[in-house]
């Protein structure tokens, strides 16, 4: 918790050591890839223990231990495993491919580049993935620009778009799970401000598609064949979480929900859903140990001082809620074009957002969407992430000969600044709650 005291800015030095570790391998390397995020963690926790001489090393680890166990950093590990038992049992028994199916069974030929667009934004936001949607679409819009007079990185462009569309909504997603977790609020009432902040931006992403395309069409020339029970998990996920049931049942439901319909269309096994929970499971481990690593030192650097420097900097700057979102939205952003990853973005930002939003008395859901909007942001348009690297490595070309069409990550940016200046969605204050319940309960 802030305490008004200045801090100790060496306390920041471990995410100094992980950052010039990091970055340092990457440019050497030239593959930001190269080093594994998690050995890179590994490195700057070590390097936090052995901080501070006038504590025990024996002190320093309970610290450690203290941070990594919280409990909300213990619950964002288990929903992260079950989100990637979901994602791979519904892959195995062919949801991904229905969905895709049924999305392009209705492209209207005249409006390819929007449709795809469309169509991308609906797979990311059931899937909550971004690289998923990515892989599973740049192919077809790969063959959509050969076929036409359209860039082909006008066509990535859009399904990175799409893409990041859901990795930023979907209620399964890594980043919305983090950032809810990280700011104390609810899933549904997250994508509820989330969503009114970046539908416009949605809208005019396919308005300028539509329009820097007009004039081309071509057929697909393939009759797209799905099941439309097979997209069904994905649905009951999403309608779930609408409604606000506990995140564990969703997912719980969802992996046996999956799981029945995959060992009914015999896309697998008793034992086939079980290995396909497992290696969804497995998938998911480094991000839910990076998660555990990162509190542990977060709440070394908080023991230190270190959370209370930044704190420090930062309101002893800002005068006013819009400039503490702004600080928000600063910290996010720089620490995401660092790492290009929004999720160990949120992760690693989430405590100190807490308590900048706690002093500034910004609403929970509205810190956890700027939070998730602005990594998202960053994410979608660094040519060192890995929905650019995937996408440019799919059609052979340079990740920076889509940066001039990555419409849509750049204006949920445009659109996240104007929520923040004109302070939409409105909120009614936290304090102003207190009070009423004060004068409830007297």
């Amino acid at each position: 918790m802030y305490k008004n005291q200045k801090g100790n800015p060496w306390a920041l030095l471990p995410l100094a050591v992980f950052l010039l570790i990091f970055i340092g391998s990457g440019i050497i390397a030239k593959d930001f890839y190269k080093m594994p995020v998690i050995v890179a963690f590994l490195i700057s926790g070590a390097f936090a223990i052995f901080m501070n001489p006038k504590e025990s090393i024996s002190k320093k680890i309970d610290i450690f231990c203290k941070g990594a166990g919280e409990s909300n950093i213990i619950l964002m590990a288990i929903i992260f495993i079950l989100a990637g038992a979901f994602g791979n049992v519904a892959r195995e028994m062919g949801g991904v491919d229905a969905t895709v199916n049924l999305s392009l069974s209705i492209l209207p030929e005249n409006l390819l580049i929007v449709g795809i667009f469309v169509i991308a934004c609906f797979i990311s936001f059931s899937m909550g993935t971004s690289m998923g949607t990515i892989v599973a679409l740049a192919p077809i819009g790969i063959g959509i620009a050969e076929k036409t007079s359209i860039p082909v990185a006008l066509a990535l462009g859009a399904i990175v778009g799409g893409g990041m569309f859901g990795d930023n909504l979907s209620m399964i997603s890594d980043t919305t799970i983090a950032a809810v977790r990280t700011q104390g609020c609810e899933m549904k009432d997250k994508f509820k401000v989330n969503f009114v902040i970046t539908l416009p931006a949605a809208i005019i992403t396919a308005i300028i598609l539509g329009i820097v395309t007009a004039g081309n069409q071509v057929s697909l020339g393939t009759e797209y064949t799905y099941d439309i029970v097979k997209v069904f998990p994905y649905i009951s996920v999403l309608v779930a979480a609408l409604f606000g049931v506990n995140v564990f049942i969703i997912l719980g439901g969802g992996i046996v929900f999956a799981g029945l319909v995959g060992i009914y269309y015999k896309s697998f096994g008793l034992y086939g859903f079980i290995e396909a929970m497992a290696n969804g499971i497995t998938g998911m481990e480094d991000l839910a140990m990076i998660a555990i690593i990162v509190g542990g030192i977060v709440e070394l650097i908080k023991y230190n001082g270190g959370i209370d420097f930044i704190l420090y900097f930062i309101t002893s700057r800002i005068k006013t809620k819009k400039g503490a979102e702004f600080g928000i939205a600063a910290i996010v952003s720089i620490i995401d074009l660092c790492t290009a990853n929004n999720t160990i973005a949120i992760v690693m930002a989430g405590p100190l957002v807490k308590n900048i939003a706690k002093k500034f008395d910004i609403d929970p859901r509205r810190s956890a969407s700027i939070l998730d909007i602005f990594a998202a942001c960053c994410q979608g348009i660094v040519p060192y992430g890995a929905q650019l690297l995937a996408a440019a490595g799919l059609a052979g070309i340079s990740p920076f000969a889509i940066l001039r069409y990555l419409h849509y990550p750049a204006l949920i940016g445009i659109f996240g600044v104007l929520a923040i200046v004109l302070g939409y969605p409105k909120f009614e204050s936290s304090s102003v709650k207190s009070e009423i319940k004060e004068e409830i309960l007297n």
